[in-house]
């Protein structure tokens, strides 16, 4: 399960403020990234601790009536039909969290387990669910103290990712006494799913900047006509995500050589040169929703029952079904997947001397008989194949309806759609990686001509780590700097 997660290396954007406050209602991925990766402290607002008590209060009030509520005063899935007295509830608390300890896998790397516990905090702080400010209280301290339970990955259908909470639970609990109606709290949420979704989502984000601008140097590179990025592109067809697309790698090429009349080499270029804009443009547009999901379910309600303070009561509700997230990842892979095999493309037409005009294989001079940088195109076609697998959608997948007595018929596969763009997005960065050191070694062969504002820096932060290859020269051998390089931002 490669990359799904545990970027320690990752830049963070934006100046570190003291503390990230959960107000229950403005988290940020921008946050999210800082806290998972950068420690930076988590707060709760004095507002989130009054409406958790304000709420809290309900739900005492229901256990007194002895209302009949779901996972407060009667069992949980198909025992929802059996009363829990109110002896026993403290004994049905202790005992929830332990038997939904039933992940499989491999443990969560860290990152995507601190991002998951302040999803949870955050959903504690919005007051829905009935929790006391203590609570979350406990979740803030573990954070701030660096603690990292173990979390298994695999085992949730994403109607609420009870296998995963219930691993963070146990790890964060200890010998904290929870109230009626916490122990659900604590696992009655798609927490792991938004977590390492977010991350990925950020991650995303920065590899959608790191192909503007790789993009921008493989035109360097071939030497490619920029009428496909004149203004009129945006005017004849004003889409929003093409009018954003256009601009970036307009500013990526601001200065080069490509401006000037007769640069280019060609009419018209390949489509992978030419439709650059457009193809960027649709994983744009995928960003632009795909993000907007996650800043809704980062602050939203996910859980079961739901506290409704106004009527004084608390009702079964089903906002742990994340669908609308679940698609949005799912359309995110959809819309990254040509981008990455346009970019991998590009990188084999750089290899191949008809189209260039270059040595084969980016070789020093024509007609040598070793490689040069051609075997190169083999990891690239890997990479692309298997980003393009990962596209495939999930989200309407659906098992059986057996579990229980054909009452959970619906699932969301929401951890599944959020880990497969996380390891769609490494794939991406390692394409990218590849396809800088190619252009680097075709706009060397050029004679290195004036570069753009945003191309020649990557151009010069891909030389610190890669020298151009000679004629005695070995293929570079590791190109995990170059990755590394993408990852944190620096590219684009």
């Amino acid at each position: 399960m490669p990359e799904a997660g545990g970027r320690g290396k990752r830049a963070l954007s934006g100046s570190l403020a003291v503390a990230v406050v959960l107000t229950g209602s403005d988290l940020t991925l921008e946050e999210v990234v800082r806290v998972a990766r950068g420690r930076e402290r988590v707060e709760l607002s004095a507002d989130a601790s009054q409406r958790m008590r304000v709420s809290r209060a309900v739900v005492e009030a229901a256990v007194a009536r002895g209302d009949v509520v779901y996972g407060l005063t009667t069992g949980v899935g198909v025992r929802k039909r059996a009363r829990v007295a109110p002896e026993d509830l403290p004994r049905f608390n202790r005992m929830l969290i332990p038997n939904h300890r039933v992940g499989q896998g491999p443990a969560a790397p860290e990152d995507v387990v601190r991002s998951m516990m302040l999803r949870l905090a955050n959903g504690l702080a919005t007051g829905a669910v009935g929790a006391r400010p203590e609570l979350a209280g406990l979740v803030v301290d573990a954070l701030n103290d660096g603690a990292t339970p173990h979390v298994r990955m695999l085992g949730s259908v994403g109607q609420a990712d009870l296998p995963a909470t219930a691993d963070l639970a146990h790890g964060i609990v200890g010998d904290f006494e929870l109230a009626p109606g916490e122990a659900l709290a604590l696992l009655n949420s798609n927490g792991f799913a938004t977590g390492l979704g977010a991350l990925a989502v950020a991650d995303c984000g920065r590899l959608l900047d790191a192909l503007d601008v790789a993009g921008a140097l493989d035109l360097e590179a071939f030497g490619g006509n920029l009428t496909t990025l004149h203004p009129a592109v945006a005017e004849a067809r004003p889409h929003p995500a093409l009018v954003e697309s256009l601009g970036r790698l307009r500013a990526c090429l601001d200065g080069s050589y490509l401006w000037a009349d007769g640069a280019a080499r060609n009419l018209q270029d390949p489509l992978t040169f030419r439709c650059l804009p457009q193809v960027h443009a649709a994983a744009r547009g995928a960003f632009a929703h795909v993000s907007e999901l996650a800043r809704l379910e980062l602050n939203g309600a996910q859980g079961n029952p739901l506290v409704v303070v106004p009527e004084g009561r608390v009702v079964s509700v089903a906002n742990f079904d994340v669908l609308p997230f679940a698609a949005a990842l799912d359309y995110m892979r959809i819309g990254l997947a040509p981008a990455l095999t346009s970019a991998a493309e590009r990188g084999l037409k750089l290899l191949q001397a008809p189209l260039t005009g270059l040595p084969e294989g980016l070789g020093v001079r024509p007609g040598l008989a070793e490689d040069s940088l051609s075997e190169f195109g083999v990891p690239l076609q890997a990479f692309a194949a298997e980003a393009r697998l990962l596209a495939q959608p999930v989200s309407f997948e659906v098992v059986s309806t057996t579990h229980p007595e054909g009452i959970e018929d619906r699932i969301t596969l929401a951890p599944l759609a959020a880990r497969r763009l996380a390891e769609m997005v490494g794939l991406g960065e390692r394409i990218v990686a590849i396809g800088l050191v190619l252009a680097a070694q075709a706009v060397d062969l050029r004679g290195r001509p004036r570069l753009g504002t945003a191309t020649r820096r990557a151009y010069e932060r891909v030389r610190e780590l890669v020298p151009f290859c000679g004629e005695d020269d070995a293929i570079p051998q590791d190109l995990e700097p170059v990755r590394e390089l993408v990852a944190s931002g620096a590219v684009a």
